[in-house]
Order: C-alpha cells, then structure tokens, then sequence
C-alpha cells in the first residue's frame, strides 16, 4: 500500500497529509527565502527574475515529482 501524503485537484495537488503539508511549507519557505535574498541584493526587478527564476522553477519541478509521485 502506498503513503498517500497529496490529492488531485484539476491541476494542483493538495496536501492530506502531515508530510504533505510540511512539503508545501519547505518548498514555498525556500522560494520566498532565495527572493528575499537575491532582492536584497539586485535593485532592479529584471535582475530579480533572472536570479530567481532558476531556484524556483527547480525547487517547484522538485515539489512536482514528489506530489504526483505520492498523490492518489
């Protein structure tokens, strides 16, 4: 029998689960704490995407495969 820690719905995942949630909090934790960082350092809000864009697309590409891996 498989842990099921998320649940479909349309196209995003819901956490069901104590893990699942603490999934979904790290991931967002580590997004907003590479902007806060990366904004602290560029002034400019095309410099900000370009420094962050990278981190989140891989950290959300991460949190993807494990949601649809352990999801119903």
């Amino acid at each position: 029998m498989a842990f099921v820690c998320f649940k479909k719905l349309g196209w995003i995942y819901r956490p069901t689960s104590i893990i699942g949630g603490i999934i979904t909090v790290i991931t967002v934790l580590l997004c907003l704490q590479i902007f806060i960082f990366v904004d602290f350092h560029y002034h400019s809000v095309s410099y900000t995407f370009y420094g962050v864009f990278l981190y989140i697309v891989s950290y959300f590409v991460v949190a993807g495969w494990i949601t649809s891996n352990t999801s119903e």
